[in-house]
């Protein structure tokens, strides 16, 4: 089973995804996949409130760059937090935009239990700059793989935290 929770910047998807992947861990302990870079102040902050949420929940995997060598290691189910940042993070370190899809996709191809987070970037403008356009692209071809691939994918507007009904069919 492979879920996606696709959503804005502190839509909730995140939360959901760490309930989802928890259920479908059972009495076991699923794995954080943590893909996001530290470079500065404010996002150590953002890693320290996710680190706090997560505490004893989960086996941590923080791996910036290799994530389908990081996803075969895992023998249970493993949360990918998230597709958004490590494809930032393969660009910032000059990977080219087909090479990065190809290796999500064999991610995704994996036989393994998957809970993908993925940050919607396309529904604004479109970017004034090449750097931001690549960006913008790529984020949305890897939506697509997601899937394309996933069995269940959720988008996540905003979530009332304290009376979600979480995963409910409309």
């Amino acid at each position: 089973m492979k879920i996606a929770f696709l959503g804005g910047v502190k839509s909730g998807k995140s939360r959901l995804a760490e309930e989802r992947v928890q259920k479908m861990a059972g009495a076991q302990k699923p794995y954080y996949l943590a893909t996001t870079d530290c470079l500065d102040e404010e996002m150590q902050l953002r890693i320290a409130e996710h680190q706090k949420r997560r505490a004893e929940k989960f086996e941590t995997i923080e791996e910036p760059l290799d994530l389908l060598g990081a996803v075969k290691r895992c023998d249970r189910p493993v949360l990918i937090e998230c597709v958004t940042m490590w494809l930032n993070n393969m660009l910032f370190h000059n990977k080219d935009g087909t090479d990065i899809l190809t290796i999500l996709e064999e991610t995704l191809k994996q036989p393994k239990e998957m809970v993908l987070v993925h940050n919607e970037v396309g529904l604004g403008i479109i970017p004034d700059n090449p750097l931001a356009r690549q960006f913008v692209d790529l984020s949305g071809r890897a939506g697509q793989l997601l899937g394309h691939y996933c069995d269940e994918v959720y988008f996540c507007a905003a979530l009332k935290f304290h009376s979600a009904k979480l995963f409910r069919r409309f």
